[in-house]
């Protein structure tokens, strides 16, 4: 699950054959070859976590050849079971070629998974090679922010096209948000969000949600509008789940929302995800109609680098 590079091979004598054992792929492989080991041998002992850790079973390894096609042990199918940030981290230890068939061997979803793991730059460059079909796809499967921000990375000739070879629907939700400043609210906000009407009971809200999950995938909480998308209240999923199924809507609803306009700045929209302790924040006009939210992940990437956020317990994914 892992690109490493291997530092010198541990060889083994079998009835008079030299076979490859071991790789060491640790800096004391490294030293052994540049003939400074037995000077660094104390010290490396001392500052080793644990016994055999830079050690690897040849059986464990497979090779990655410059000059051809890269094989995979694992079959396409199995790649897909990995966790899409296991893959990212593979992806990004590979060269551009490397990294071109990996993901050409994966499935469309799974590619859009990995590419939102990874920062917009380095997306648009693992999408450069990729036929317009096939991004049009891994677009459509991205979260609409996700595919805002990759969008924005690329060529406005292609960023256009791709638009273009996407569905309707899809597209003009990431053409949305492509209208507000990258570091405002209405720019990092998404478009997958649960609305359910004032009227209705806990019973029909669970039926509400129940239906509403394949277009938000991850649902924090749940915002009553009405007719016209006027944000009225919210409520988490706890609250629905310990409501009686005749209660209605607004009797365990919170009617004071704490939300953000368009134009708020990132850092506003941190800072009221930090005050309050929440997962994600409406995002309102000035009328209150609801256009989206910011889940916290996204409202922290100016506060917390990418790379010390990725370390994070993912508690709201």
């Amino acid at each position: 699950m892992r690109v490493v590079r291997v530092n010198d091979l541990e060889l083994a004598r079998v009835n008079g054959h030299f076979y490859v054992a071991n790789v060491d792929v640790g800096g004391m492989g490294l030293l052994r070859r540049l003939g400074l080991a037995k000077a660094a041998e104390p010290l490396v002992r001392r500052l080793q976590r644990g016994p055999g850790m830079s050690i690897i079973s040849w059986d464990e390894v497979e090779l990655l050849p410059g000059d051809q096609p890269m094989r995979l042990k694992v079959p396409g199918e199995k790649m897909a079971d990995l966790h899409p940030a296991d893959l990212a981290e593979i992806i990004s230890d590979l060269t551009r070629a490397e990294s071109g068939k990996l993901l050409e061997s994966l499935d469309v979803k799974t590619v859009a998974d990995t590419l939102e793991e990874v920062e917009p730059d380095f997306q648009a460059s693992l999408v450069e090679t990729m036929s317009d079909e096939k991004v049009a796809d891994v677009l459509e499967e991205m979260a609409p922010d996700e595919a805002a921000d990759l969008l924005a990375e690329l060529p406005q000739d292609r960023s256009q096209e791709l638009l273009n070879l996407m569905e309707r629907e899809e597209a003009d939700d990431v053409r949305k948000l492509l209208t507000f400043p990258v570091d405002s609210a209405g720019g990092i906000m998404t478009t997958e969000y649960v609305t359910v009407s004032p009227n209705l009971t806990a019973a029909q809200a669970v039926a509400a949600v129940r239906e509403s999950t394949q277009e938000a995938e991850n649902i924090f909480y749940i915002y009553v509008t009405d007719a016209g998308n006027h944000l009225l209240g919210v409520f988490s999923l706890k609250d629905l789940v310990l409501a009686k199924p005749d209660t209605v809507v607004t009797e365990f609803m919170h009617a004071r929302v704490v939300s953000v306009n368009l134009l708020d700045s990132q850092d506003d929209v941190a800072q009221a995800i930090s005050k309050y302790n929440l997962v994600a924040l409406p995002v309102v006009d000035d009328q209150q109609r609801l256009h989206g939210i910011v889940t916290a992940d996204d409202a922290l990437d100016k506060i917390i680098p990418t790379a010390w956020k990725k370390r994070l317990p993912r508690l709201y994914r």
